[in-house]
């Protein structure tokens, strides 16, 4: 099992060569990338080649997927990048009934085609929002599994807890799909208020000792992705979700 980091977790913990320096301290060797990296794609590879750290998934925004591929791509090449994830869509964007998700899940499916063309994996990344059920009872996540069935999924099965669905159905259904993998804590109810409600992975309330394996036996992933959305300390949530997942997945 690949275990990576999702840097957008340590944006905080600024500068970003105290992060990678700390993350390869801590035993990683994989990073994932998101917009607040992709500045200097040249520099910032090259402080990740001196402390010997890869980058083979990343997150790029729809609009620059639709609006700036060719630098989406250079970005990528530079970073050495193979795997790129469409991780989200704003409140205000987002559609309201099925016919729209179906229209978003084609200009997904025709970013992906370009992308893949390119030599690149292409796949969607969830939060909850996918997982609440329309007006007539369709799931979004659903309607963008069945109307791009080429699309990857990074499966972040925190938030589809969060979004009130049932984690381990989702990848009994649709591990198939499921090529990476966000490894997120929630913390007890009343717990780690300061930092959202995320816990470090291993010390919250997701079963991942079954998750990893289910995911294992019914999954092609091999990037399992560390994420906090808020760590009040960047070093603790990587080290202590790192050890534990070594510990429990071997």
């Amino acid at each position: 099992m690949d275990f990576s980091f999702q840097l957008y977790s340590a944006r905080n913990f600024q500068p970003w060569a105290d992060v990678l320096a700390m993350l390869a301290a801590a035993g990683y060797r994989n990073v994932e990338g998101f917009g607040g990296v992709y500045e200097d794609p040249a520099s910032f590879r090259e402080i990740m080649d001196r402390n010997g750290l890869s980058m083979p998934s990343g997150h790029f925004s729809i609009d620059a997927l639709e609006g700036e591929l060719d630098g989406v791509l250079k970005t990528a090449a530079t970073l050495g990048i193979k795997q790129i994830f469409c991780p989200h869509i704003s409140a205000e964007q987002r559609p309201a009934d099925k016919a729209g998700w179906q229209a978003f899940a084609a200009r997904l499916s025709a970013v992906g085609e370009k992308v893949r063309a390119a030599g690149y994996g292409f796949g969607w990344h969830n939060h909850d929002f996918e997982f609440v059920p329309l007006p007539d009872g369709s799931v979004p996540m659903q309607i963008i599994l069945d109307a791009a069935p080429e699309l990857e999924w990074e499966a972040d099965t925190a938030w589809v807890i969060r979004g009130g669905a049932d984690a381990s159905d989702w990848v009994a259904r649709h591990g198939n799909r499921i090529t990476a993998v966000h490894v997120k804590d929630i913390a007890p109810q009343g717990e780690c208020e300061d930092e959202d409600g995320w816990a470090d992975v291993g010390h919250g309330t997701v079963d991942w000792t079954t998750l990893f394996r289910q995911l294992n036996t019914s999954a092609p992933a091999t990037l399992f992705i560390m994420e906090h959305d808020n760590p009040s300390d960047a070093g603790r949530f990587a080290s202590r979700s790192l050890n534990w997942c070594r510990g429990t997945s071997e």
